[in-house]
């Protein structure tokens, strides 16, 4: 497997758990028949463990490598179309969303065919990702890429922003297209990136010779301007498009008996649809508003993640023990977080719990990150990372023994200091790295 690269059903990558396979749909949803027959497999050639992706793709665990060839007949024979090559990502409620901007996935399929055409003249990074993001309520701002274009309204229209690198908000603009401009555009970047050689990503080029390539000028909006995509979990009203049943799973992980009778049941009710969404959930279409909600209730006696103000919303673990690099049981650590810091999970910062330094469940930086078994220190131990990345230099350690306390300290801390209104991340702020590292410590 090349390094850096996705696994896939072609290229499993090795775990701590056996052979992990990552699944790219190429359709926008699945039927709950579908996702039965991916859980069925799940469970018959892995070890059940289901997970959604912060991108939204599907990951099965657990695997061998004589099963993986029977996973891919059996997903072979239900028809299910699998996505390869460079990914191209659009919001989870493409076309189905009357408050995006612009439907954009005639823009992505032009890219995919026009890529394709190219063959081996392009070439790009493992991990190269292009966004394709029409708005919305559940818009992809958030999602890091490669390229980014964006669709902007205004009184001339339609316009598509392309811009390099990062989400929305950090990401550098260097056109602003119409439609039929974009795919000429994106090719001839590409090209570009291609004379870098095969590992440059978009960030390794420069964004204002690009800018003046296209007469783009200093004037160029960003893309960030607008709301970030709330949690998935809830159910969503789209006026008369209908209504969205989002669930998410907890930790980013569901075995496949809970799946399987969850989607049954949901089937049962009238749902004809199922998306997988970026941030580790679900969205069950055809569903009426009533129904939904005998669904919401359901799927929280499954496990899953039913109202955004679930505090799991706000935990970023990483695989934890099915990983052989970890230090850490980040979903027992995670359980622990949950019944010990309540304070601070109120939704205005995430928490990330990472096994190792590589940060595979946050890569970006996290207002708080704890890892496990940090460089130079016991086995048993964890460090903790203020406004930083799981690969800096921890802040404060604390053993194993110690973390219930340690959390209790850090919710204390937060409990006693905030002021009216308040949120907890904005009162930890104000406190400072100092005193967060004491109370960890100490507590």
């Amino acid at each position: 497997m090349r390094r850096g690269a996705c696994p896939s059903l072609a290229a499993p990558m090795r775990t701590g758990d056996g052979l992990l396979v990552r699944l790219r749909p190429a359709v926008d949803g699945l039927t709950p028949a579908e996702i039965r027959a991916l859980a069925v497999a799940a469970g018959a050639y892995g070890s059940g463990i289901i997970e959604i992706t912060a991108r939204g793709n599907l990951q099965i665990r657990g695997l061998t490598p004589e099963s993986v060839p029977a996973l891919a007949a059996a997903i072979w024979e239900t028809g299910i179309a699998v996505a390869e090559g460079l990914a191209i990502e659009t919001p989870p409620l493409a076309g189905f969303d009357p408050g995006e901007i612009a439907d954009p996935r005639p823009l992505a399929r032009a890219l995919r065919l026009a890529i394709s055409g190219a063959g081996e003249t392009l070439s790009f990074a493992p991990k190269f990702t292009i966004v394709v993001d029409g708005g919305g309520c559940f818009n992809l701002t958030m999602l890091t890429a490669d390229l980014r274009i964006s669709a902007l309204g205004g009184e001339d229209g339609i316009r598509w922003l392309l811009s390099l690198g990062g989400t929305a908000r950090s990401a550098a603009p260097v056109a602003l297209l119409e439609a039929g401009e974009v795919v000429p555009a994106v090719l001839d970047i590409m090209r570009s990136l291609s004379a870098l050689g095969p590992a440059a990503r978009a960030r390794d080029l420069d964004a204002g010779g690009i800018r003046q390539r296209f007469s783009a000028g200093n004037a160029l909006p960003f893309a960030g301007e607008g709301s970030p995509s709330p949690p998935p979990a809830g159910i969503h009203h789209f006026g008369g498009a209908g209504t969205v049943l989002g669930v998410g799973l907890a930790f980013a992980q569901t075995d496949a008996g809970s799946l399987i009778a969850f989607v049954r049941q949901a089937e049962e009710l009238g749902a004809a649809e199922i998306r997988l969404v970026p941030r580790h959930g679900l969205f069950v279409l055809g569903l009426s508003g009533e129904a939904a909600a005998i669904a919401q209730g359901l799927a929280r006696g499954h496990g899953f993640l039913v109202a955004a103000d679930d505090p799991r919303n706000h935990i970023a673990a990483c695989a934890g023990l099915a990983c052989a690099s970890t230090g850490m049981d980040t979903k027992a650590t995670a359980r622990l977080l949950v019944e010990a810091a309540p304070d601070l999970l109120d939704g205005s910062a995430t928490v990330h719990l990472s096994g190792c330094p590589k940060g595979c469940a946050k890569p970006s930086p996290a207002p708080m990150t704890l890892i496990g078994a940090p460089s130079g220190y016991a086995p048993s131990g964890y460090g903790l990372v203020v406004n930083g990345t799981a690969s800096v230099a921890p802040s404060a350690y604390r053993d194993e023994n110690g973390i219930r306390s340690a959390f209790a300290a850090l919710n204390a801390l937060v409990r006693e200091n905030k002021d009216a209104g308040e949120s907890a991340w904005s009162c930890l702020t104000r406190l400072g790295t100092a005193q967060i590292g004491a109370a960890f410590e100490q507590g």
